[in-house]
């Protein structure tokens, strides 16, 4: 898939459709001209309904197709038949999906799971017919009640990837370098920061058949707990992940500084965040030396246990993946 259909963010309206009208229906026959009544009662109008499905991975689908309405219940008729309901509309999504008012940002629904179906907009009732409302006093009523109004609105679709491990890093970090080696994935590479603008996912293939899914997420950088950078983006993706991988190139100047912006930006965004299991890999280190390595080693932070590799040399990497497919099991 290219960067360019990616989407996981998008604006859709819905609209349920109406209630069918209840019938004022009167019986009539060859020898009874004067039946009592019969209006059946107005179908039901259409849903919106939304549709979990494993086999997508991206909102793209909605980018062009914005705009969702179910159709009207059709009118009750004589001998109380009831009026067809409203055809319903089915929006399909990808697992990881959230749906949100969009004037007010509450959470409505979560699609996690595949085939799950969940009513976004109910349709209107259809109305009663006029045999409901036949009585002593009242045996011929010419009256019947119309079907209830469908609900609209406006709402936000958000994609949370769905990974087993989330790279985490500053940009420029090498988190899709890693992920192009480890996994048949080939996401966009350039020496400048923010290459990476939309998530990657790959799947990681290890020994005995086992496999299991890591996504490359773009750069963090300080600040993007309020917004700055990609931010809310980034962050968003994150949650979803089981098990965090945070990757500092060997070069950096300070690598626990590095490590513990990145746990606050974590933490400032969802402090549950830091509930995940973490694993600290330093990445770039085919130029090191056991000098230098000894070096880096004394200052790193004492709370993750930390691997060294390098993705161009192929160091480290059966250690890493063995690691992750440890945690997450």
């Amino acid at each position: 898939m290219t960067e360019g259909n990616f989407v996981d963010y998008i604006k859709i309206f819905a609209s349920s459709g109406k209630g069918g009208q209840g019938s004022t229906h009167l019986h009539r026959e060859k020898y009874n001209s004067k039946g009592g009544p019969d209006g059946g009662d107005g179908g039901r109008g259409g849903h919106i309904i939304l549709r979990g499905d494993k086999n997508m991975w991206t909102l793209f689908h909605l980018k062009f197709k914005r705009h969702f309405r179910a159709t009207q219940g059709g009118a009750g008729s004589k001998n109380r038949s009831t009026g067809a309901d409203g055809e319903d509309i089915y929006i399909d999504v990808p697992l990881g999906t959230i749906i949100r008012d969009a004037e007010t940002e509450e959470i409505i629904h979560e699609i996690t799971e595949d085939k799950k179906e969940v009513i976004l907009l109910e349709g209107g009732k259809g109305g009663r017919g006029n045999w409901h409302f036949k009585s002593p006093t009242n045996q011929t009523p010419r009256y019947a009640q119309p079907g209830i109004e469908g609900k609209e609105g406006w709402f936000r679709v958000e994609l949370k990837v769905l990974a087993d491990v989330g790279l985490v890093g500053f940009p420029n970090a090498g988190k899709s370098t890693l992920l192009s080696v480890i996994t048949a994935a080939k996401p966009k590479i350039a020496d400048y920061a923010f290459t990476t603008l939309k998530p990657n996912l790959g799947i990681v293939n290890i020994r005995d058949k086992h496999t299991f899914v890591m996504a490359d997420i773009p750069g963090i950088i300080e600040g993007a707990a309020e917004g700055k950078g990609l931010g809310h983006y980034f962050l968003r993706h994150i949650e979803r992940n089981s098990t965090l991988l945070f990757l500092i190139p060997a070069d950096s100047d300070d690598i626990k500084k590095e490590y513990a912006i990145l746990l606050n930006e974590l933490k400032q965004h969802n402090p549950e965040l830091l509930d995940k299991q973490r694993l600290l890999a330093i990445s770039k280190t085919d130029m090191l030396d056991d000098e230098l390595k000894a070096e880096i080693k004394a200052e790193l932070p004492k709370d993750i246990e930390t691997i060294f590799i390098s993705s161009l040399a192929q160091i480290g990497l059966t250690e890493l993946k063995d690691k992750l497919w440890s945690m997450l099991n």
